[in-house]
């Protein structure tokens, strides 16, 4: 099991075909309104029907402000070294620091041999993407002058520069044995593609890059591993990334965690949005907080559930008066189901409370048969951390409130003719509460969006331990994850309406309507989360 600690991202194979040049920016700009990291294009100069590998790379940079954009990968025997060093360092430069460098040490030797370029076997190739390597960091040093002598490129004197904006990591693709030990010895990345080498075949391949990494006096965490991905999300999950989100998720953390890949790279076809969007905000977001919360409590450990009283500033746990039975009683839930709820003198977040207000006829469910958890233990005193993690939980529900009153906003501006209903969907679509999609919960964009996958690495997520801590808390639990599931409904009736709205001008009152019903259901099921989770959350630290 090999965990090598770097940060996870995630991003885009594009195509590069010149009859699809417009389709290609736009899914590299929708790679970067979704929140990904990364956008990278296939190089291959001798293929006719290919735009430019840079020049495309370029024109994205262009149109993005945050992703890194790279060659996956440059083919070496077409792209001189030095050329390309200086390529990548002007564009790194001009983008302020959002280019890498994929390297490959060319195929398709026929096709390259008919654009000029030479024709090369194996051992020599290898040989030749090492002297590259050398050429490229000579030009990337702050020396006065840079000299390699290779057998296939050399610098006799040439001047560094121009210095890029941050260090341009070389990526290197490959698979057989001596390439492998090239890249431990040589290369800040590994980049693989799951089609010529599947998941079962990582271990060994690693295995071979440490070793050559360690024997070069380097260690196995200075080369980051990449992975470029396929799939398909109509799959029954027993193939690998053949399934819905959930299996996606786990296949891809099982990853991170065990093979040390931290970077997954998706291979996207023409007018794919729809597996696009479902990878960047179900797949990718879950994956990232999977894996936090394996490096936070590894399966080998033995994650404390226990109350944390013994931990953190003394200072925070001390001076919190005894309430009496009078003030105990006065706390209890105005829903009359004799829950104690803690909300005294700032010992922890307070819930926010249900105004009962409903603007909605119609009832998705009874909320007097909602569970309730056991009775607060008002005696117990919390460190501070410990108060974190259920103000962070109100903190996030805050912000999906304020996400709600945008939603009946942007509403009213569609109703008063000052934005259009696809900018207005589109805009819907981006925030927390439809990324978060109500199947993957609500607690800080982060434990409970992994829950509900029910796959978890080595079972480490927040709604079971919960459910291990205090078995009480099992029907609360799960009737927060239907609740879900009935939200994500709702949501869809407001995307349906909007639809509706541009066959019937007249639409924009059953568009109210679904509002106002996601507005009864979701402020509902907030109070109700906050007041049935905030204390346990800090009582049993799960964190």
């Amino acid at each position: 099991m090999t965990d090598y600690g770097h940060e996870l991202s995630f991003g885009t194979f594009l195509p590069p075909d010149a009859a699809g040049a417009a389709e290609t920016l736009r899914l590299a700009v929708r790679t970067e309104e979704l929140g990904l990291d990364l956008a990278s294009v296939q190089d291959h100069p001798y293929q006719a029907r290919f735009l430019d590998a840079w020049t495309l790379l370029s024109v994205i940079a262009a149109q993005t402000e945050r992703i890194s954009v790279f060659p996956n990968v440059a083919n070496l025997p077409l792209r001189p070294p030095a050329v390309l060093a200086r390529a990548a360092a002007s564009l790194d430069l001009l983008t302020g620091g959002r280019v890498e460098l994929g390297l490959g040490a060319g195929a398709f030797w026929d096709a390259i041999a008919g654009m000029g370029g030479p024709r090369r076997g194996a051992a020599e190739s290898l040989r030749a993407l090492e002297e590259a390597i050398a050429v490229m960091r000579a030009l990337w040093s702050d020396e006065r002058s840079a000299r390699v002598e290779g057998e296939h490129y050399r610098l006799q004197g040439a001047h560094p520069g121009p210095g890029a904006a941050h260090d341009i990591g070389i990526w290197v693709g490959g698979y057989k044995p001596r390439m492998l030990s090239l890249i431990g010895r040589l290369a800040d990345g590994w980049l693989p593609s799951a089609p010529y080498l599947p998941p079962d075949q990582l271990a060994e391949a690693n295995r071979r890059i440490d070793e050559a990494a360690e024997a070069a006096g380097r260690r196995p965490e200075d080369v980051r591993r990449l992975y470029n991905i396929v799939g398909s999300f109509r799959g029954d999950g027993r193939e690998f990334l053949q399934g819905p989100p959930k299996v996606w998720v786990e296949q891809l953390a099982e990853l991170a965690v065990t093979e040390g890949m931290s970077a997954f790279v998706l291979m996207v076809s023409p007018g794919a949005d729809s597996d696009l969007e479902r990878f960047a905000l179900e797949v990718a977001p879950a994956v990232r907080e999977l894996v936090a919360a394996e490096r936070t409590h590894p399966s080998g450990g033995d994650p404390a559930l226990a109350l944390d009283t013994d931990k953190g500033d003394k200072s925070e746990m001390s001076g919190v008066p005894d309430i009496s039975e009078d003030e105990r009683e006065d706390q209890r839930d105005g829903a009359g189901n004799g829950r104690a709820v803690r909300v005294l003198n700032e010992t922890l977040a307070t819930p926010t409370p249900d105004d009962g207000v409903r603007l909605s006829q119609t009832r998705l469910w009874d909320e007097s048969e909602r569970p309730a958890g056991p009775d607060s233990d008002l005696s117990v005193r919390y460190s501070a951390r410990q108060k974190a993690s259920g103000q962070h939980l109100v903190d996030v529900h805050n912000h999906l409130r304020e996400e709600l009153a945008q939603v009946r906003d942007l509403v009213e501006q569609v109703a008063a003719g000052a934005l259009d209903l696809g900018r207005a969907r589109s805009m819907i679509n981006t925030m927390a509460m439809r990324q978060n999609n109500w199947t993957l919960g609500t607690y800080c964009e982060s434990y409970c969006r992994v829950v509900t996958t029910h796959h978890t690495i080595e079972d480490v997520s927040l709604f079971p331990r919960l459910r291990a801590a205090d078995p009480r808390l099992v029907p609360v639990v799960d009737r927060l994850e239907a609740e879900h599931h009935v939200i994500a409904e709702v949501l869809e009736r407001v995307d349906a309406a909007l639809v509706a709205m541009v066959s019937d001008p007249d639409g924009i009152t059953a568009v109210r309507g679904a509002v106002d019903l996601l507005t009864d259901t979701l402020l509902s099921h907030l109070s109700y989360e906050e007041r049935e989770l905030v204390e346990p959350l800090s009582r049993y630290n799960v964190m």
